[in-house]
């Protein structure tokens, strides 16, 4: 299987709501509840109406569309994180699955999948 290093910094936020949010960036993760609207985007584009914010994270991808009948791809390599005291942030789309972690824990943790067997391209 594939990973795909993504070549940008990355933040974790809390805003207010998605008014000042670009949607034309390259990526943005968006989750709204009940309690809070969360946004996850490239650290340049955060917008100025965040009420909390996490940055220093880097992010890799599953390369591919994943099917929906595949189990336990997330599963297999948070494990092999965790393992190796790496904590992480997964975002899934329709497609694919994103692993954010800390940018401390980045190269590590790709050396780990590689060494698992992951192709890093």
């Amino acid at each position: 299987m594939e990973i795909k290093k993504l070549d940008y910094d990355f933040s974790v936020c809390k805003v207010k709501d998605y008014s000042k949010v670009n949607f034309d960036s390259e990526y943005y993760f968006i989750g709204k509840t009940d309690e809070e609207y969360s946004l996850v985007c490239i650290t340049e584009n955060v917008p100025d109406n965040v009420t909390s914010r996490d940055d220093d994270w880097k992010a890799f991808r599953i390369q591919g569309v994943l099917d929906f009948s595949l189990i336990g791809i997330l599963s297999k390599i948070s494990t092999l994180l965790a393992e190796n005291r790496i904590g992480i942030f997964a975002v899934s789309t329709y497609n694919t699955d994103y692993i954010l972690t800390k940018k401390d824990n980045y190269d590590k943790a790709l050396k780990i999948l590689s060494d698992a067997g992951y192709e890093i391209i």
